[in-house]
């Protein structure tokens, strides 16, 4: 109800990235001020719920229900997403250099159509500034993931150098990273999820990790390749044998669309990614799609449109093992973590399961 009634009035009256910044500098205070860490979890943390606890890539996971790449870019605010309900928080996306982004204005609300455009481009302070804000951290209740991509000025043919330099930085900091090859704010970057790049660039990851984790004389942490909804049946399927051929361990899909089919907001006609309801429906299939054709061998993060502990479990039920938000908590704000906890308990309870983990791939059963 504060949301709602106060803040949310407040924010959608001021300009889309002034606002992101206000909340980003509010939840990083999370880290530095006394006890604000604890106020924010007693109001919007989610109790521990047995039927939700999860375990993949080898990570425990307090609920299914986490926080999707590009809302905290720098890592600033680690503690304070994790004081709000959310099962794990994506950092992110960084590069190696800090850069600007692209030019403004370059996020825009559509608020008939519950969505968002951005077209920020990877703006970020870069690796050494999130390892910093990172090390800063107090507050370890939930997982996180650092989401890699490349600087803009970088040529494809030499990208798998940017995602080697900002695993060496920041890989004591993540619990698993996020190879971001979909964002259709950086030019070129989807080229990257094609063929022969995208081998020569998962190989190249993962021979870092393996390097990274030798130092230290540990297994290596698990990889995942965040994709996009964009792609013909037969892009997908032979993107999704490429992943599959590799040792990354696991798939996010998925990133924001170029579609806009449906819109009735005047900045629909904005160029960048759309995420929210829109993309509700399509980022589903996008998991049904990958589950049949993997099996169910590499766990999926689904991402793209979750509003309701439906749409979470419809995920869910198609083959995800987690799934992420980001629009809806800017719509509804941080009470949603326990409207949709509360709910996916319901759901499952409904269909008879026991825990959320009997439930992923329910509908290829």
């Amino acid at each position: 109800m504060l949301y709602s009634s106060l803040l949310k009035p407040i924010f959608f009256k001021m300009d889309p990235e002034k606002a992101h910044h206000l909340v980003i500098d509010g939840m990083a205070a999370c880290g530095k001020v006394p006890g604000l860490g604890a106020l924010m979890n007693a109001m919007y943390g989610v109790p521990d719920i047995p039927e939700l606890r999860t375990k993949v890539l080898g990570i425990s996971f307090p609920h299914p229900v986490g926080l999707a790449a590009g809302l905290d870019k720098n890592g600033v605010a680690a503690d304070g997403f994790s004081s709000i309900g959310l099962g794990f928080a994506e950092v992110g996306t960084v590069t190696p250099k800090g850069q600007a982004g692209n030019p403004q204005p370059r996020l825009f609300r559509l608020p008939p159509d519950e969505a968002l455009i951005n077209r920020m481009g990877f703006n970020n302070h870069g690796a050494d500034a999130m390892a910093a804000s990172l090390a800063r951290r107090r507050i370890n209740r939930i997982p996180i993931a650092v989401n890699i991509g490349k600087n803009k000025d970088t040529p494809n043919e030499l990208a798998h150098e940017d995602y080697q330099a900002c695993i060496r930085t920041l890989y004591d900091f993540g619990d698993f990273f996020v190879v971001n090859i979909s964002s259709p704010n950086t030019q070129g970057l989807r080229d990257l999820q094609h063929g022969d790049e995208l081998k020569k660039l998962l190989d190249a990851v993962m021979t870092e990790m393996d390097a990274q984790a030798r130092k230290r004389g540990k297994e290596t942490k698990k990889v995942l390749v965040k994709i996009a909804p964009d792609m013909s049946d037969d892009q997908l399927s032979h993107t999704v044998a490429t992943i599959m051929d590799s040792r990354v361990s696991g798939i996010i899909a998925t990133n924001t669309t170029l579609s806009r089919d449906g819109l009735s907001h005047a900045h629909a006609g904005e160029t960048g990614g759309l995420s929210g309801r829109p993309l509700t429906r399509r980022s589903t299939e996008v998991i049904a799609a990958v589950y049949r054709q993997t099996g169910g061998r590499l766990p999926i993060i689904g991402s793209g449109g979750i509003f309701t502990a439906q749409d979470a479990y419809d995920k869910i039920r198609a083959g995800a093992s987690l799934v992420e938000i980001y629009t809806a908590l800017i719509y509804k704000g941080p009470g949603l973590q326990r409207e949709l906890t509360s709910g996916l308990v319901e759901c499952l309870r409904k269909d008879g399961y026991r825990n959320i983990a009997e439930a992923v791939g329910a509908d290829h059963r």
